[in-house]
């Protein structure tokens, strides 16, 4: 984000000024922003030199620099050497994609993952098998396909090549929402805590928060699936896909989601063809407007600003916020307590888990497991 929208941009997600984001990064890194954007430009262009075999004018843009001129001279500069010489011989590589492998901080539960993003997965969209995650996803002006599985040295991420240029944004996404870089060791000791969680984190340590690469899309699932069942809502959604998303084929799938734009410009009494109420689909529209025009941020990160403008669009409540905060915004401590099988796993007493601060969305993600456990069990 700094490098594509400037350091103005950057602080304004954080409601802060420039100078105080060049202070606060200095003290923190003992670099300014501008020099930790260079570095991130230059560890993503070795990583694409090892583990791509993407053309060196890929990989400079890939990587951040605005010229393949320049890509040349600063790797030389920095590393002796150009960046032909740089590259590792036996690349990976598939037709028309490539491959990267994301390590993830500790003990990293996939299955679990997997298994709470195939209860939700949208036909057309995404598939889960049991070891692999694939989804179409747009970015920019640019429609593709990604895939992730595991690996002993942990995830192996897969783009298509017509998603090369966003390499590094969309693998900061993809660390995200994957939660590679929780410290789990830190999460499960704070959960063990509350007795009725520690059975679980015995059995089964590592158990991320499932968030999202598209926070728009997550939002709109979340308004989608409020007041129904997880079936109930993916079909729902799969319509709205049906009939807003663009078409794209990549082996079962054929559509990305849709862009905020086209929800807006079809408006309330179109997106109410799909079998919702009224009311449903003007709280739809306005959401989709409202990032449209830049009103609403809902970037990983933006959990202040993320929260705010969701509880200014009618429609939206408590449960809504609290599941896009988790997802989509990467608060580790968003908690929907209203959520009914959150209710139903603590006994019905609508608890809000005050004692497992800051980390009570790991917490949500675990009782909605041993629910679903429970439910395949019987």
């Amino acid at each position: 984000m700094l490098e594509e929208e400037g350091l103005a941009s950057l602080a304004a997600e954080f409601d802060v000024t420039p100078r105080h984001l060049r202070r606060v990064m200095r003290n923190a890194y003992g670099a300014a922003p501008i020099e930790l954007a260079q570095t991130a430009r230059l560890l993503a262009a070795r990583r694409l030199l090892n583990e791509t075999q993407l053309s060196m004018t890929q990989i400079a843009f890939a990587a951040g620099f605005r010229s393949v001129r320049r890509f040349n001279a600063t790797l030389k500069a920095r590393y002796g050497a150009p960046p032909s010489r740089m590259r590792a011989s036996g690349a990976r590589r598939q037709q028309d994609a490539f491959s990267l492998t994301l390590a993830p901080r500790g003990d990293y539960a996939f299955g679990a993952m997997l298994e709470f993003l195939r209860a939700r997965a949208l036909a057309g969209v995404e598939s889960v098998s049991p070891s692999t995650y694939v989804r179409v996803l747009r970015w920019g002006r640019d429609i593709g396909w990604i895939s992730l599985r595991q690996s002993q040295k942990g995830l192996v991420l897969t783009l298509s090549e017509t998603l090369a240029p966003h390499t590094r944004p969309l693998v900061a996404n993809v660390r995200g929402a994957f939660d590679l870089d929780a410290d789990m060791s830190v999460v499960d000791a704070h959960l063990v805590r509350e007795a009725r969680l520690a059975a679980d984190v015995a059995e089964e340590p590592g158990v991320r928060l499932p968030g999202v690469i598209d926070g728009f899309e997550c939002a709109i699932r979340a308004v989608l699936g409020q007041q129904v069942t997880v079936a109930g809502g993916r079909t729902l959604t799969e319509r709205l896909v049906a009939r807003y998303g663009a078409s794209f084929v990549h082996g079962p799938l054929t559509h990305a989601f849709p862009e905020p734009a086209a929800l807006a410009n079809a408006g309330a009494k179109d997106i109410a063809k799909i079998g919702l109420p009224g009311r449903r689909a003007e709280t739809l529209y306005r959401l989709a407007a409202a990032v449209a025009e830049g009103k609403l941020s809902l970037a990983r990160g933006a959990v202040a600003a993320g929260r705010a403008g969701l509880a200014e669009i009618p429609g939206i409540g408590p449960w809504t916020i609290e599941y896009v905060a988790m997802r989509a915004l990467g608060d580790p401590d968003a908690y929907p307590a209203t959520d009914s099988v959150l209710v139903g796993a603590l006994g019905g007493k609508g608890e809000t888990l005050e004692e497992l601060r800051p980390w009570r969305g790991y917490a949500a993600v675990r009782l909605w497991r041993r629910a679903a456990k429970r439910k395949a069990r019987s």
